[in-house]
């Protein structure tokens, strides 16, 4: 049945951060209805395919419904009014005022269903100078100084491997839409969320916002323990090309490690500070992981007590890990980032086709 086991959801929103908040809610017995426009949410188009469906959309839209509405017609806003009659949620996921213009803005659906929870998700929030300005998950992390960390060669930032942005706002908004609700129960009330994916992410810094908070420019990369400035957290080569990682550098994990290797003069420099003092703990660590491949080093760190992991490719981590799921039909999920004692995850039934 799921926690949210009777619990009805309008989902406006196409791509990843509105499907990303109404699938976990999916995922845990809620109703979600997706309302697609008649030629579907772009995403289903997204491949790779497995089992009729691209593994993305599948991922984000398992349990849910379809309904395909024109909301420029009559008809079609006359369909989304009736759908919402019945709702607990709403989210919608348009630019700042296209949603209004259609009439479906916050201010019209709450003030005919006021036990409503409105969710807005947006790039930059409903208001503000940036409202208007369009922009995807790249765009964020650059306004919001987070693209900025992830140094690359001659300066240039690297593109991120997660939609970090996308993510924080179905997250975000998630927390708040359960926010609404449970304040609901108490008040008879719904809420109305304005869920930015630049504020939802800026609090993801804040382990090295530090001068930037007050006006300065921001962290340096070589200064900083959890941005490669630091021996004990960051990345080494293996002599097969593999890569390993050092993930942790309280005291005992150090002194372990280098008392292991036969280098416990390199302790102290290694427990300093971030920079260039611990530039010579971290030329004999790439030398030392350079010497074998990444398999003897995954056996060589087996029951010591250190903080390392090998860097695996996204099948083989997923896989290691056990959070790959199949269903009744033999296509994968991720499982849900959300689980409960005692109870087992079965993925819901594929996503429905556009409008069924």
């Amino acid at each position: 049945m799921g926690k949210l086991s009777g619990v009805r959801v309008v989902d406006l929103s196409l791509f990843l951060p509105g499907p990303m908040l109404t699938g976990m809610m999916a995922d845990q017995g809620a109703s979600v209805i997706k309302v697609e426009p008649p030629a579907g949410d772009p995403a289903r188009a997204m491949g790779p395919f497995e089992a009729g469906h691209g593994v993305w959309f599948r991922n984000l839209n398992r349990g849910k419904t379809s309904v395909a509405l024109d909301l420029k017609t009559e008809a079609g806003k006359a369909a989304l009014w009736d759908l919402l009659g019945d709702a607990d949620v709403m989210v919608e996921g348009f630019r700042p005022g296209v949603i209004g213009r259609l009439g479906f803005g916050a201010e019209a659906v709450r003030a005919r269903f006021p036990r409503l929870v409105y969710c807005s998700i947006s790039a930059f929030g409903q208001t503000g100078p940036m409202a208007d300005h369009p922009a995807h998950d790249l765009g964020v992390q650059a306004e919001a100084g987070l693209l900025a960390l992830n140094d690359g060669a001659d300066g240039v930032p690297v593109v991120p491997g997660v939609p970090s942005a996308d993510m924080a706002a179905g997250l975000t908004g998630l927390a708040a839409v359960l926010m609404a609700l449970f304040d609901r129960t108490r008040t008879g009330e719904g809420a109305t969320i304005d869920c930015s994916m630049l504020g939802s992410l800026a609090p993801w810094s804040a382990h090295v916002v530090g001068e930037a908070i007050r006006g300065g420019p921001g962290p340096v990369s070589a200064r900083q323990r959890s941005l490669g400035g630091a021996a004990f957290y960051n990345v080494y080569g293996c002599a097969d090309g593999g890569h390993v990682v050092l993930c942790g550098r309280e005291p005992k994990f150090v002194e372990a490690l280098l008392t292991a290797l036969g280098r416990p003069d390199l302790v102290e420099a290694a427990c300093g500070e971030a920079g260039p003092g611990q530039d010579v703990v971290k030329a004999f660590l790439a030398e030392t992981f350079a010497a074998q491949p990444r398999a003897f080093w995954e056996g060589w760190f087996a029951g010591r007590d250190v903080a390392f992991a090998p860097v695996r490719s996204l099948g083989e981590g997923l896989t290691h890990a056990g959070l790959i799921v199949a269903d009744a039909d033999g296509a994968h999920h991720i499982r849900p980032a959300i689980s409960f004692a005692g109870e087992d995850w079965v993925p819901a039934p594929a996503p429905p086709l556009a409008g069924c």
